[in-house]
């Protein structure tokens, strides 16, 4: 039976009954619908289907918000009537019919010269094996020489990163001063709430579906106002049937993403925002158990910010960091991270690299500076720097996320040389023009940006140079002997002790910070001397993929564990590992 239209409130006739359309018997005409563009009918919620003499059938779920966007429709259909139809079925047939031109959109949406894509095949690999070549035989002419210039810049890399760790420690760790103008007061009423609307990309995770919804079924905020959009590939049918099986709440829902040229989860991130409605974007990852109360925290925080605050980034922590020696020190190095160097980081003002989850924007920010990179895998530190170029920043929120942490070296390093990778090519992409970087970032944060992500690779990558004077401790030679004086080798000492001491003062401070349970691990901190070697082999990695295949998006595998409360504590329950997975 048709169903009557809502009376608008300055209207003075009586409300016409609206037919119901089949979108299933009705597909629209393309080029009605590229008339307006179909992202924009998703956000507004409307089907353009054909035309009926001078009008234009426009199905809607919602003919209220249609009237209110009427002058802007009409401009470009002419006059329009409205028909009614369910929002999922607007959004499917869209998804359907259109799903390849919003899948290569989302590919494209941060203008090509601050985006990796550029990138492709930049680096050639004969290019790169001549310069190898290049550099072994120069190390064959003058071996000394070129160990000496490694060391040193490996020992710089050291100090500087050291040295901005030590500061953003002390800044986190003072009492925080509101800037001008920022003082915040009690929290005004809101006349209404949101609409939220988080993306979880997941892809081939049939293993931790069910324990997802359960846990985000804990998140409190009003059901009609948050929607959880599952990013779901097209041919990840392992997943979806998952999904099909889980029964999702009406504020669930998967939306399937068409593959593409590249397939990576900023791409999917891009391809979902457009079936989102909410006022403020979130992202989470699959083996993420958010706080119950994060939403609310979020909403609240965001009302109150200034303008120029886009966004804001929660504490990411491990429900298994009990599992061993690994992740007890990816524990404390995420502790040391989200709890100490990012708030400093935000607090001196300078570029902050952001994690990939429980991330919440404004959206009319995200969409200013053109979403996600589709082509980095390092989306989140990519986003952060081009945040800081928009001139908005980000501020860190006391909520915490917990999620599965890697718990085998060879998990660890395919996740952290996609890291490595992703910082690599950032850096490369954003140095293009590195004149309009230092215009956009200032001295300031354009030196930081430099220590932050060309430091944090060479560091690694020429760790083995500095590992190798523990030669000396052993009584052994060191080939730099000759060259060092004794002056200089007291130097180089006192540094590497100075830079050890800062780390773990700075681990137990951040384990401190992060509450009772946490405190117990460290005496683990000093093994991250040790856990710090895989890097290496990370970066080496990692460097290879950026002349290989750039955008190869090594996945995490995920659910080996899952999170159970007992006693106020997080333990584990390992899960056998699936066969089809």
């Amino acid at each position: 039976m048709p169903e009557a239209a809502p009376r608008p409130a300055n209207s003075s006739t009586p409300p016409r009954r609206l037919a119901r359309a089949d979108l299933l018997a009705q597909p629209p005409e393309p080029r009605l619908v590229e008339a307006l563009g179909p992202a924009l009918c998703l956000r507004l919620g409307m089907l353009p289907l054909r035309r009926a003499g001078r009008e234009t059938l426009v199905a809607t779920a919602d003919p209220e918000r249609l009237a209110a966007r009427r002058r802007m429709i009409e401009t470009a259909l002419g006059p329009v009537r409205p028909i009614l139809a369910a929002p999922r079925d607007i959004e499917e047939a869209l998804r359907h019919h259109f799903g390849a031109t919003l899948a290569r959109a989302a590919e494209a949406h941060v203008p090509e010269p601050v985006s990796c894509r550029a990138l492709a095949g930049a680096v050639r690999p004969l290019e790169a094996l001549a310069w190898l070549q290049l550099f072994g035989a120069v190390t064959l002419v003058a071996p000394k020489t070129v160990l000496a210039a490694l060391t040193a810049l490996a020992v710089t890399a050291m100090l500087l990163a050291t040295a901005l760790k030590l500061a953003a420690a002390l800044a986190a760790l003072a009492p925080p001063r509101p800037r001008p103008g920022e003082e915040r007061g009690p929290l005004v009423l809101m006349p209404e709430r949101p609409m939220v609307s988080v993306i979880v990309p997941l892809f081939r995770e049939a293993s931790i579906a069910g324990a997802l919804i359960e846990r985000l079924c804990r998140v409190r905020y009003p059901r009609n106002r948050l929607e959880i959009c599952f990013a779901v590939e097209e041919d990840d049918d392992i997943t979806r049937a998952a999904l099909e099986r889980a029964d999702l709440p009406a504020w669930m829902r998967a939306v399937i993403v068409p593959g593409g040229s590249v397939r990576t989860k900023p791409r999917a991130l891009n391809f979902v925002l457009d079936f989102c409605r909410g006022e403020i974007i979130g992202v989470w990852d699959a083996e993420d158990a958010p706080a119950p109360d994060q939403i609310e925290k979020v909403v609240s925080h965001l009302h109150r910010a200034p303008a120029e605050v886009a966004g804001v980034q929660g504490v990411l922590d491990f429900y298994n960091s009990g599992q061993n020696w690994l992740t007890r020190c990816f524990t404390i190095e995420y502790a040391t991270w989200f709890r100490l160097v990012l708030p400093g980081l935000a607090r001196l003002g300078l570029v902050v690299p952001l994690g990939g989850t429980t991330l919440f924007f404004r959206r009319p920010a995200l969409e200013e500076m053109g979403r996600w990179d589709a082509h980095n895998v390092t989306e989140d530190a990519d986003l952060g720097v081009r945040l800081a170029r928009f001139g908005y920043r980000v501020e860190l929120l006391d909520t915490v996320t917990t999620e599965e942490a890697a718990s085998s070296p060879s998990a660890w390093i395919r996740q952290r040389s996609r890291w490595l990778k992703g910082y690599a090519v950032t850096w490369g992409v954003h140095m293009r023009a590195p004149r309009r970087l230092l215009r956009e970032l200032g001295w300031w944060r354009f030196m930081g940006f430099q220590v932050l992500f060309l430091g944090t690779v060479i560091q690694f990558a020429l760790q083995p140079f500095l590992w190798s004077f523990w030669l000396i401790l052993f009584g052994l030679p060191h080939p730099l002997d000759p060259m060092l004086s004794a002056p200089l080798g007291h130097a180089l000492w006192a540094g590497f002790l100075t830079c050890e001491a800062i780390n773990l003062s700075a681990s137990a401070a951040a384990l401190w910070r992060a509450g009772r349970q946490r405190r117990a691990l460290v005496p683990w901190a000093p093994l991250l001397h040790v856990y710090y070697l895989m890097a290496s082999v990370a970066v080496a990695k990692g460097l290879w993929e950026v002349i290989h295949r750039p955008f190869f998006w090594d996945k995490t595998e995920h659910g080996r564990v899952s999170p159970r409360r007992r006693r106020g504590r997080d333990v584990t329950r390992l899960r056998p590992r699936s066969r089809r997975a």
